[in-house]
Formats: structure tokens, sequence, C-alpha cells
């Protein structure tokens, strides 16, 4: 399997749309570790669970993590945002 991510990214969990935007923290095999906003730490196997990149994502969403949601000036909503296909 070949994945189109790389940390640092940017994602959803499409069938997970509550938790929030994530970032990908790292990649090691079929496993994605993804920081995200309003679940925290999740280890993602992406055989099983599809992930979205974010791609119009704000500039203001690019902002470090301090560890457990995104330092942001919006609204915590996926709502919206394009991703990829």
């Amino acid at each position: 399997m070949i994945l189109d991510f790389e940390p640092g990214d940017f994602v959803i969990n499409p069938s997970n749309k509550n938790w929030g935007i994530g970032q990908i923290q790292s990649i090691i095999k079929n496993k994605v570790t993804v920081n995200f906003e309003n679940r925290g730490k999740q280890v993602i196997n992406v055989e099983e669970v599809t992930l979205k990149k974010v791609k119009n994502l704000d500039h203001r969403w690019t902002k470090k993590f301090d560890g457990k949601h995104l330092r942001n000036l919006c609204k915590s909503r996926t709502d919206g945002i394009r991703t990829e296909n």
C-alpha cells in the first residue's frame, strides 16, 4: 500500500468528523499516528480506515500543536473543508 501522506500533513477521518482536524505525527507501515484536535492521539490502521488529506486548510490551522489541540483562531469545525479525492 502506497500512502499519499507524510508527517505534518493535516487530515480528517470522514467516519468520525467530530474528531476534528488531525496532524499526522508518524507513519510506520500501515499505521498512521494522528493527533486530532478533539480526540487526541490516535493510531489509525489505514487498511481499515480511510483518512482524507485536508486540501484548503486556512493558514491559522497550521500553527503548532500544543499537545492536545491545534492553536487556532477558527471554530473547531470540519464542515466545508475540502479534502483531496
